[in-house]
């Protein structure tokens, strides 16, 4: 009952929040974050885009901005030179369109080659963090997702069947806290809810919580390490010692209008749905796969 009550209440205060009115925002890219003319300060490009590897930051794009962004896994770099070590595949994709009107509410849409899964959600920047004083030392954004797997039942991964529509449905629900230190250091937590109207096996639970912790570190005006750790909370599977924590460790590189983030994983899969729960532990060896992510803006 507590847990129902609690994804209720994330999805209604996204959703209540819409309502909000926002600051404007005058540079769309350098600045995800909304220009401020008038009042308080606030920080700006905690983190360089609205994701860092596998994980969302508490980015939105600026006011009338959309952001494409394509994000690309190679196969497992253990496989060895039998698949130029992952690089001929199999390779996973995923495509996602950011919308932002106001510059603080996020709409998004994307869509993914495993399970053909498409994504949708809502994502607003709640606070913000001030510089020069310490009226608001985070900056806090909320998360409401929605994925729908489409692939035909006997083909999906993460389930035996769906005898109803719903059955295809899974939830994502998320508060991220972030803070930029300075000029060069960003960190950032995000305490995460996951939910599945089907799961793998009957002794499953249908909640998933977990906490990644996101970093960021800014070497030059275009270049920053980034690394993430997803850390799992509750023992929802039998198979739970089966299944490891995702990380992944990269580097953000800004070229004119695109951001390329590039870097290494164990998480072979896309989305947080997917990849908190489910990530695999083979025995004898570990996986690690190479990705990258491609994002440009376009400010209308």
């Amino acid at each position: 009952m507590l847990i129902h009550t609690m994804r209720n209440f994330f999805f209604t205060l996204c959703l209540l929040l819409t309502t909000s009115l926002a600051f404007s925002q005058t540079d769309p890219f350098a600045s995800l974050d909304s220009g401020v003319a008038k009042g308080p300060e606030y920080a700006t490009a905690t983190f360089k885009g609205t994701r860092l590897i596998n994980f969302m930051t508490v980015e939105v794009p600026g006011k009338n901005t959309l952001d494409f962004r394509i994000s690309h896994r190679f196969g497992d770099i253990s496989m060895g030179m039998p698949t130029f070590y992952g690089l001929d595949g199999p390779a996973n994709i995923w495509l996602g369109l950011d919308y932002s009107f106001n510059g603080r509410l996020m709409v998004s849409l994307g869509r993914t080659n495993i399970d053909k899964t498409v994504t949708t959600g809502l994502k607003y920047k709640w606070l913000r963090q001030t510089i020069h004083s310490n009226a608001m030392p985070v900056t806090v954004t909320l998360f409401a997702g929605w994925n729908i797997v489409t692939l035909p039942a006997a083909s999906a991964s993460y389930t035996d069947e769906y005898k109803y529509m719903t059955d295809r449905y899974s939830f994502l629900y998320q508060v991220m806290i972030a803070r930029k230190f300075n000029e060069r250091l960003s960190l950032q937590l995000s305490p995460t809810m996951i939910h599945y109207n089907e799961v793998v096996a009957i002794s499953d639970k249908n909640d998933v919580f977990a906490v990644p912790v996101l970093g960021r570190y800014k070497f030059s005006r275009s270049v920053a390490l980034t690394a993430e750790y997803g850390v799992r909370i509750n023992k929802y599977s039998a198979n739970f010692s089966k299944y490891q924590n995702v990380m992944g460790v990269g580097f953000d590189i800004e070229t004119g209008g695109h951001v390329f983030q590039i870097f290494f994983t164990n998480a072979l899969d896309m989305l947080e749905t997917q990849t908190i729960p489910y990530t695999q532990k083979p025995a004898g060896k570990q996986p690690f796969c190479l990705g990258f992510n491609i994002s440009r803006m376009f400010s209308f």
